[in-house]
């Protein structure tokens, strides 16, 4: 089974989470968010990192360990 890694921007990362720039920029450097990775001077998340992000989001919000 092939894994195809697919890199997303802030622009993508905004739309997932439904958070502003600012407010992912400010999670991040308060160590609550994942930090970026720059390639070629572009800041880039693994898409599969930020859905795990969003969804020990909802279990938290539940009472559920993540």
């Amino acid at each position: 089974m092939n894994h195809v890694l697919k890199l997303i921007r802030i622009e993508d990362v905004v739309r997932k989470t439904t958070l502003a720039k600012s407010t992912i920029w400010l999670k991040i450097s308060q160590g609550d968010f994942i930090r970026p990775t720059r390639i070629g001077g572009i800041s880039v998340w693994k898409e599969s990192d930020v859905d795990d992000w969003i969804e020990s989001q909802f279990k938290n919000a539940q009472g559920v360990a993540a």
